[in-house]
């Protein structure tokens, strides 16, 4: 991964996202980055190895900083619905906050190469990890059905929520993603619910 992090490591992954966003994976030379991050071409080679090295830091920088976010709003005593309510509702106002960032997300991210897909998969384990955590804590509560598939209920969760923030992105990020959070969250919960 990207060899050392600072404030041009920073620049150059939020140059990356809005490149990438605004041209398409295939179309963002290593040069347009390096213009819209205000550094050298050279000075990237410092960070990472090549623009595959560039749109997996920029993933695993994103999604780590969204699992930390939701983990840290997330305390103990806190019910299960209201845990899932915070997991959707981060989701939505994350990518809501980046317009850049959900189309690279929703849309770029997709067209990358079979390797590249196995990387970002790899990164995304957390998020997962995140889900499965809340699931069964809301089965051994009870609140939950005890014999809830994990696997599937998790790509349920992420599938839906990933969908409506596609859909949201399609249409030129034009209304409010967040005031999808509680009836997304409410559904969802029906369909685990004890």
């Amino acid at each position: 991964m990207g060899k050392k992090k600072g404030p041009k490591y920073n620049q150059i992954i939020e140059a990356a996202v809005k490149v990438i966003a605004s041209h398409g994976y295939h179309q963002a030379q290593v040069s347009k980055i390096a213009k819209e991050a205000g550094v050298a071409d050279g000075t990237i080679y410092l960070y990472f190895e090549n623009k595959e090295d560039i749109l997996i830091s920029l993933f695993e920088e994103k999604m780590g900083h969204f699992v930390e976010i939701i983990r840290e709003r997330i305390s103990a005593e806190l019910s299960v619905e209201d845990k899932f309510l915070i997991l959707v509702k981060t989701h939505f106002e994350q990518l809501q906050a980046d317009k850049y960032l959900a189309i690279v997300t929703q849309l770029e991210l997709r067209q990358s190469n079979t390797e590249l897909r196995l990387m970002i998969n790899k990164i995304f384990k957390n998020y997962l990890l995140l889900l499965e955590e809340i699931l069964t804590e809301g089965k051994e509560a009870g609140y939950f059905l005890a014999d809830l598939d994990n696997r599937l209920a998790r790509q349920m969760v992420f599938g839906t929520l990933d969908e409506v923030v596609t859909n949201w992105v399609m249409k030129d990020c034009k209304y409010d993603l967040l005031a999808s959070a509680e009836p997304v969250h409410n559904m969802l919960l029906r369909a685990f619910r004890a």
